[in-house]
């Protein structure tokens, strides 16, 4: 009887880093790589965690020192990265990011829309302006960013764009943000038809569609929309909906844009990953 043996080595502690360090050599350009109040918003643990897995990281937002913030952590770590200030209310300062992180860091690889305005309330509340406002901040801003980076990528004939969207895009959330809602869903639409139009080029576009997740903003943005709350009893409701019991962390997020962006995902494009812990798979509590 022949005994057919296979050794089994558990691999060393550089190749598990090797293997974490999926970005290597990618440039990053997170729009929205701040934080709204000190803590871990989505687009600070995202553009952390790119830096993380190798890559070189262009934090961008309209408060210049929340994206400071951004880079000093991820300088703090080894990692290499530098701060922008944009308004994508603006045209020209989108094209000046872009501009302008192309020049100190190379060739965006990878630009990841991370962008979230919002006005709570009955939509009957929300003027024409407030609409159009939040259209051009979470849409229309993602075209204008696009337009910017993608003639390198197809030049290069490799890329890769990911949009933050929200759960809300899908399904009411038991509060009014009806602006929010409807521009989150068009942002999907819009990465979805983009990933197409653009497959040949080797260029990927895919959505991650983010739950309740508890970061700094929730206590800025949403505390109107749970009046009478305390910011404890708005998270404990939050949290009791979600079918494993609890919000959300911006790094749930982060580690899945550090997949979508990596070649582990590789022929994964024109599509949404959500990350909610279920809450989309259920009928509202």
């Amino acid at each position: 009887m022949v005994k057919l043996c296979v050794a089994l080595q558990s691999p060393s502690v550089n190749e598990i880093e090797s293997r974490d360090r999926v970005l290597v050599e990618r440039n990053c350009l997170v729009v929205g790589g701040g934080s709204i109040a000190p803590g871990w918003g989505i687009g600070r643990a995202i553009s952390v965690a790119y830096a993380r897995a190798g890559a070189r990281v262009a934090v961008a937002d309209i408060n210049l020192p929340s994206a400071q913030e951004t880079v000093d952590i991820i300088r703090s770590e080894g990692g290499t990265a530098e701060a922008f200030p944009v308004d994508v209310l603006d045209d020209t300062s989108i094209a000046a990011l872009v501009s302008g992180a192309t020049g100190r860091l190379g060739p965006i690889d990878v630009l990841h829309n991370n962008v979230a305005l919002s006005k709570s309330g009955h939509s009957r509340d929300t003027s024409a302006a407030d609409w159009r406002r939040i259209q051009d901040a979470n849409v229309t801003s993602l075209h204008v960013a696009t337009q910017a980076v993608l003639p390198g990528m197809m030049e290069r004939r490799r890329g890769v764009i990911l949009t933050t969207s929200s759960i809300a895009a899908h399904r009411h959330l038991g509060y009014s943000s009806l602006a929010y809602a409807a521009t989150k869903a068009a942002a999907i639409a819009f990465t979805r038809m983009l990933a197409i139009e653009y497959a040949a080029y080797g260029i990927r576009a895919n959505s991650i569609v983010a739950g309740l997740i508890d970061t700094p903003r929730i206590g800025v943005v949403l505390r109107g929309a749970y009046a009478g709350c305390t910011l404890a009893e708005m998270k404990e409701r939050r949290n009791k909906v979600v079918p494993l019991g609890r919000m959300g962390t911006a790094w749930d997020i982060a580690e899945a844009a550090v997949f979508l962006a990596s070649d582990r995902a590789k022929y994964i494009t024109g599509t949404e990953l959500v990350v909610d812990g279920g809450l989309s798979a259920t009928v509202p509590h």
